[in-house]
């Protein structure tokens, strides 16, 4: 298992920035690695929405299904899977001031014979999480909801 886990401060407020990140869609916004997100369903989001995920890695491009499986005002969890992988990303929320602290946490559990080779794509996965640091506040301080 691969874990990564990054904190910022997003200068919105708390309710704001959980309504940016609860569409997961917005990953093509602010995760490097996204090339497309879309949802799968209709209405609000709410805890069972789905979304397909693609997106690049290493050269490669990989299809997730994402589902919202915890949707409470300070935290939100998506868990992503297809046939190698199941991802799991944690976002939880804090005011501090008028601005938001996120603190950030994805999970990867590979399958099968990919599990050999997630101790080796540890530094890949951190140097995607520095691109979330980068990424995700600015996208979210400039979302107009």
């Amino acid at each position: 298992m691969v874990n990564v886990e990054r904190v910022m401060v997003v200068r919105r407020p708390l309710a704001e920035v959980v309504a940016y990140l609860e569409d997961f869609a917005r990953t093509e916004e602010w995760d490097p690695g996204t090339v497309r997100c879309v949802r799968l369903d209709d209405g609000p989001v709410r805890r069972g929405a789905r979304w397909r995920n693609t997106s690049r890695f290493r050269g490669r491009t990989t299809e997730l299904r994402y589902e919202l499986v915890v949707r409470e005002p300070t935290r939100l969890v998506f868990v992503g899977e297809n046939s190698t992988v199941t991802a799991r990303d944690d976002l939880r929320f804090a005011e501090e001031g008028a601005a938001t602290r996120l603190t950030y946490r994805a999970s990867l559990r590979f399958k099968g014979l990919a599990r050999l080779a997630a101790p080796f794509l540890r530094g890949e996965f951190e140097r995607l999480a520095d691109g979330v640091v980068t990424r995700l506040p600015e996208a979210a301080e400039a979302w107009r909801s």
